[in-house]
């Protein structure tokens, strides 16, 4: 669907940014999932950004803006902090545009997108790795450019950033054979979000947007609760793409007034679809990949029969990361439990524990204990999965029946945070 025949009311920076990415994006597939679509009797479709060169949809955003600069600024070279992807996209556009740059990324940065970025930017970019947060290596960053008198590419807040995203929404709207009806953003810093929300409401004002962020860092969530973007004083840092302290104004004022929903989702169930998608549909996401899929569950009789299309935002998942996100998966699903459990100090008692306590499909996952010859009983740490989750209160029964239970773990956030 060319610009004349969807019309003109877009703004016109985000038809000028998809002449200028021509060439330099991956014009990504709008792909049916045809196992979620029976799942959820709809017609379901993955806008498939985690298949961009740098495997995320930041490279739009990141390059648009630096083809806006003049040469002049360019010459000076830029600054961008970002958890990985945008770092990724702005790397890539310095090697492209042969532009020095500096990225700054938080210390917890996993390595797969830190070794990504070095690879991208070549010896154009230079990595400093600042802070725990986010909004940490962004801090350092903005004083770096003071200092240095360079021009800072923000990761979502920025006209030009925004212009670059939302030449996804065109593709979505080009590629679609039906209306949508329904369409699930993942929210960070609100650019992408922004960028979706500013041509939607124009050339589809029926489909309704839900954006959708972890739980556990869920500012946009925050800022239109407050009516203006507010600083979480704490977040969790796992669904790295999408932890943002405090989203952006110009991102908040573009989607407040448009998205139908904003919703959140548990850790644990972005993991499990992440080990879903990667199992049944052969497709990798980084954990903010997975919020448009995670989310579907709680909005599934409300989509049925429903044209629905979700944005899987990146793919750039480190490997060291999956026994966490099975990990948290089994957690979530209530699969997998730790206790604290007392045995007698004698020959045959975890033999006992075994054949009388645990039930025939269950297995143990962890052990720590530690002999004290002083004392009658000591005290292990026992993981233990199960096979289907109402395998739980009958094996909190036994263990109290033969006095093997001191205490459950999973509801301590301090001693869970030892054991994963």
């Amino acid at each position: 669907m060319v610009k004349e025949e969807i019309g003109t009311s877009v703004p016109e920076g985000v038809y000028q940014a998809g002449e200028r990415l021509k060439g330099v994006i991956v014009k990504t597939p709008l792909a049916v999932n045809h196992n979620l679509s029976n799942l959820y009797e709809a017609n379901i479709s993955f806008k498939r950004e985690d298949l961009q060169q740098v495997r995320s949809y930041k490279i739009r955003g990141a390059y648009n803006k630096m083809a806006t600069m003049s040469s002049k600024e360019l010459e000076k070279g830029v600054v961008c902090a970002s958890a990985g992807n945008h770092a990724q996209g702005v790397a890539f556009a310095c090697n492209k545009m042969k532009v020095k740059g500096t990225i700054f990324m938080p210390l917890p940065t996993p390595g797969q997108k830190l070794e990504q970025v070095k690879m991208f930017g070549g010896h154009y970019i230079d990595v400093v790795l600042y802070g725990d947060t986010f909004d940490e290596a962004k801090d350092a960053a903005m004083r770096f450019c003071q200092d240095h008198s360079r021009v800072f590419i923000h990761p979502f807040d920025d006209p030009a950033i925004i212009e670059g995203q939302a030449t996804v929404a065109l593709e979505i709207l080009e590629q679609a054979v039906r209306p949508v009806d329904y369409l699930f953003v993942p929210v960070g810093g609100g650019g992408l979000a922004a960028g979706v929300c500013s041509v939607f409401k124009e050339l589809s004002p029926e489909t309704k947007i839900i954006g959708v962020e972890p739980s556990a860092a869920a500012s946009m969530k925050k800022a239109l609760e407050k009516g203006k973007p507010v600083l979480l004083e704490k977040i969790s840092r796992f669904v790295d793409g999408a932890a943002v302290q405090k989203v952006g104004d110009l991102t908040f004022n573009s989607c407040r007034n448009v998205l139908y929903d904003m919703a959140t989702v548990d850790e644990g169930l972005v993991c499990e679809t992440i080990l879903s998608l990667y199992n049944k549909d052969a497709i990798v996401v980084e954990p903010a990949g997975a919020l448009s899929v995670a989310v579907l569950n709680k909005y599934k009789e409300e989509i049925q029969g429903k044209n629905v299309v979700c944005i899987i935002s990146g793919s750039n998942n480190d490997i060291t990361r999956m026994e966490e996100i099975k990990e948290k998966a089994l957690l979530y699903a209530g699969l997998k439990h730790y206790f604290l459990v007392r045995f007698p100090q004698r020959p045959g008692a975890l033999k006992t524990f075994v054949m009388d306590v645990l039930g025939p499909d269950d297995d143990i996952t962890y052990f720590e204990y530690t002999q004290k010859n002083s004392k009658e009983k000591g005290i292990a740490v026992v993981g233990i999965a199960l096979k289907q989750n109402n395998d739980f209160l009958p094996l909190i029964e036994k263990m109290k029946k033969y006095d093997f239970f001191v205490n459950y773990l999973n509801n301590d956030p301090s001693l869970m945070n030892l054991l994963i």
